[in-house]
């Protein structure tokens, strides 16, 4: 069921209440969980928040923590599976679901009371009709114990006279309607039959087309911070980590840029509100969020510009800057620029003033030129005090690189903490060691597809490419590494390859995961010439999974990334080629 007036049918609904927070293992999500937070320890509302990467993640969380809670609020997670039959709660226990994914699951739509999803149904797409997915069987049993009790009547032809007034009454009724003989009644349950059958063939293809595509729906950080504001408790800190869940969504390929560009909006109204509404007179402490045109360039204010350049995607790509004449042409665009090479090479903040405020000009003015137009981005900066200056793709850059940092003596747990704390501005340290690791997981990137692509390591079958990753890798073993070291390789693949049909054939990596256990990791990215972030295989995995006759664990809330085992990849790969062609 869908609650759409969040004061209200949701807020309100848990003040004085102990709540069980279970957030999904994403920047969004964790921007949404901060917001949350901050509003409840203004009710001073009692609540257990827990991390969690997966389904397996989510049924652990909520059985070690049901014996304490009624209330359990799930964080991008949640909304595309059957949360009721996968945690089997007590029938007192009420769901509230705030989740990006899509779509979802129809049992969560049509719950009566314990399912909530937070939001608005006209968003939605293609939700199927109550009556086209779920049967209404009594009817059904109805008839058959009619026709069981003519049996019985045929039988025994004097049963109902000696009974009571109501069974003689029921008996008189019984023999006024028409009877019908056996075959008669045979021939109806038939057709009875048939009718069922083609309803549940049309019910199948009714389902197949909702869940056939995976994609999301509007940032919930956002959504949660428009909670804040009705509620009149938003500040400025709510509305950053708003900007930063919805920047995650766009510079991961979640959501179109059009969807972006529309919610740029609302999110300037409520900065110039939130502006003026702040009097904040000491400098230091004050802080200022800025609309502005910006550079599709990854950490370009706290790296050299030709790293920033090279390591970019848009950028490397566009220019193949991976080959010597893609090095050439980025030198040719620095001194068309007039930008020297010494200042070029070294950190931007060390830069020239007047290059550095003219920097965004310079490369505007070429864009066209060197065939990267879509280089420029509106987007939103943070400032405070005199020298801390970051824009909203720096800071997710920089979470990633923290939630991907699990080691030995660093569980995720601790690295969701990290990245909850590099969120606030009394944690600046935290925030600049994420930038630091998010250089060198974007460095790392960048090898691996430049030695990919001078080695030929992307095969196509014709109906998708693959690239498979032959040892274990410190950055890569992760989802979200995995996912942009993917989308890189198929960009770089379509801007080097010849194929005409390189554009409209997808990408499916797949990097080992634990070689004591034989597991690799599975990504598949969507082709480059889609418009759409939607993505379809979650529900080609499955059906190649049941085709191959290979065990799949889809245990992430993004179904198109998967694990299984490396002895079953080829078999995997092959049913998959045989389902796409």
């Amino acid at each position: 069921m869908f609650i759409q007036d969040l004061k209200n049918d949701f807020y309100r609904q848990l003040i004085g209440k102990r709540i069980l927070i279970i957030v999904n293992y994403d920047v969004d999500a964790i921007c949404a969980s901060k917001i949350l937070q901050s509003l409840f320890k203004y009710d001073h509302m009692l609540y257990t928040v827990v991390p969690i990467m997966g389904l397996t993640g989510l049924r652990r969380a909520y059985n070690e923590h049901q014996g304490d809670v009624k209330y359990v609020l799930l964080v991008n997670c949640g909304g595309c599976v059957d949360i009721v039959e996968l945690l089997q709660p007590a029938e007192d226990v009420t769901f509230y679901i705030c989740d990006s994914h899509r779509p979802f699951d129809v049992c969560n739509v049509y719950s009566d009371r314990q399912v909530c999803l937070l939001g608005d149904p006209a968003l939605e797409e293609n939700i199927p009709a109550f009556e086209s997915i779920f049967y209404d069987s009594d009817g059904e049993d109805d008839d058959d114990e009619d026709e069981e009790h003519d049996g019985d009547e045929h039988e025994d032809s004097g049963a109902g006279e000696s009974d009571g007034d109501a069974d003689g009454g029921n008996a008189v009724e019984r023999r006024r309607a028409p009877k019908l003989s056996r075959l008669e009644r045979h021939e109806q349950r038939i057709m009875r039959q048939r009718a069922r059958r083609q309803w549940e063939l049309e019910r199948d293809r009714i389902m197949f087309d909702y869940t056939q595509f995976s994609y999301y729906g509007r940032s919930t950080a956002l959504l949660i911070f428009e909670l804040a504001w009705k509620l009149s408790k938003d500040n400025m800190d709510l509305l950053w980590w708003a900007i930063v869940g919805i920047s995650e969504q766009l510079l991961l390929g979640k959501i179109e840029s059009g969807a972006y560009t529309l919610e740029l909006e609302h999110i300037q109204s409520h900065v110039s509100r939130l502006t003026n509404k702040t009097n904040d007179q000491n400098t230091m402490s004050a802080s200022k969020i800025t609309f502005e045109n910006d550079l599709h360039l990854v950490l370009y204010r706290h790296w050299t510009v030709t790293e920033s350049m090279r390591y970019s995607r848009y950028s490397a790509c566009q220019l193949k800057l991976w080959t010597l004449r893609g090095e050439k042409r980025l030198h040719e665009l620095l001194v068309e620029m007039g930008l020297p090479l010494v200042h070029a090479r070294q950190t931007y903040s060390a830069m020239d003033l007047v290059l550095r405020k003219e920097f965004y000009t310079m490369v505007e003015q070429l864009a066209e030129k060197y065939a990267i137009p879509d280089i420029v981005y509106g987007t939103f900066t943070l400032s405070y005090g005199y020298r801390s200056r970051y824009a909203a793709a720096d800071y997710v850059y920089a979470l990633l690189a923290i939630l991907q940092s699990i080691k030995k003596h660093k569980t995720p747990e601790d690295c969701f903490m990290e990245a909850s704390d590099a969120l606030t501005r009394q944690h600046k340290q935290l925030l600049n060691a994420g930038i630091d690791n998010a250089k060198l997981l974007h460095a790392a990137i960048f090898r691996q597809v430049q030695s990919c692509l001078e080695a030929h390591q992307v095969h196509s079958t014709g109906s998708f490419f693959y690239y498979v990753l032959q040892e274990e890798h410190a950055f890569f073993s992760y989802p979200y590494a995995l996912a942009l070291l993917a989308k890189f390789v198929l960009h770089g693949h379509v801007a080097t390859t010849r194929a005409r049909q390189a554009p409209d054939l997808p990408l499916i990596a797949t990097c080992p995961l634990d070689a004591a256990q034989g597991m690799c990791l599975l990504v598949g990215i969507a082709p480059v010439r889609e418009d759409s972030p939607k993505n379809f295989f979650g529900k080609a995995f499955d059906q190649a999974a049941q085709k191959s006759k290979t065990s799949l664990l889809q245990d992430f809330f993004e179904p198109s990334i998967v694990q299984l085992r490396q002895s079953d990849l080829t078999r995997f790969l092959d049913a998959l080629t045989v389902l796409l062609t």
